[in-house]
C-alpha cells in the first residue's frame, strides 16, 4: 500500500475513535455566542476546518513553486 493511504487510514480510524469517545454536551463560547453542542461534532467541525485550511494552503503554495 502507498504511504499517503496507510496515513490516511490511520487518521480517520484515529478521529472516528476519537468521536465515538466523546459524545457528551459541552458549551462552545465565541464571544457572545454560547452554543451547546456534542463535542463529537464539535471536533467534527474542527477537524473538516483544518482539513479545508490545510488544502487551501497546500494549493496556494503549489502555485507558487510552479
Amino acid at each position: 500500500m502507498k504511504p499517503k493511504l496507510i496515513l490516511l487510514v490511520a487518521s480517520l480510524v484515529l478521529a472516528l475513535t476519537v468521536l465515538f469517545q466523546n459524545t457528551h454536551i459541552t458549551t462552545f463560547r465565541l464571544l457572545f455566542w454560547h452554543p451547546e453542542m456534542s463535542l463529537a461534532i464539535l471536533v467534527l467541525i474542527i477537524l473538516a476546518i483544518g482539513f479545508v485550511l490545510g488544502f487551501v494552503i497546500a494549493k496556494l503554495t503549489a502555485k507558487r513553486k510552479t
